[in-house]
């Protein structure tokens, strides 16, 4: 297994803190997907588009 970057640690925290903060789940879990088929499988866009999807998922939670 590969050792995860401080950067791709700090961001896998984010996506937590994002996923359990409110009825983002399905967002961010969709943000997932599309993020790692848009940067090749990057782990740093998997992150990030889970992180982007959350906050999308939130907003439109309320």
């Amino acid at each position: 297994m590969r050792n995860l970057s401080g950067l791709g640690v700090l961001a896998t925290i984010l996506t937590l803190l994002t996923i359990t903060t409110g009825c983002t789940l399905g967002g961010a879990a969709a943000g997932g997907v599309i993020g790692n088929e848009a940067t090749n499988h990057s782990t740093v866009g998997t992150v990030g588009g889970a992180v982007v999807g959350g906050v999308i998922g939130h907003e439109l939670g309320k």
